[in-house]
């Protein structure tokens, strides 16, 4: 098992990796709209918390080598789902499979929060 980390997405807010590769695959653990220059939560709307989570996912993703296959999507109110597909849709152009939810709560109070798990 190795760790994945980059200075270019957020460092973990608990006791867990940005993304752990094993076993031929890499799992990210989930990103939230958290800046990473200034470690906090700047965005306010889902379009905009949606393109720092994909930036954020983009930036770990990278640093591990490999390409999104798989997401998983959580949104706080599945109301912000077209808004957030359509900026979703910008970045994961490759159309990766994907689920999305939505749930009670998620970290920090955030609209959206996005996982990976890519082939090596």
């Amino acid at each position: 098992m190795e760790y994945v980390s980059t200075k270019n997405a957020p460092g973990a807010i608990g006791p867990y990796s940005q993304a752990v590769k094993a076993n031929g695959l890499l799992f990210t653990s989930g990103q939230i709209a958290i800046n990473p220059e200034t470690n906090t939560v700047e965005a306010k709307t889902i379009e905009e918390q949606t393109h720092q989570v994909c930036k954020n996912l983009t930036a770990v993703v990278e640093a591990a080598g490999t390409t999104m296959d798989k997401t998983v999507c959580f949104l706080a109110d599945i109301n912000d789902f077209a808004k957030f597909n359509e900026i979703y849709g910008t970045y994961f152009t490759s159309k990766p499979a994907r689920s999305c939810v939505a749930v009670k709560d998620l970290p920090k109070g955030v609209l959206c929060e996005v996982e990976v798990i890519a082939e090596l």
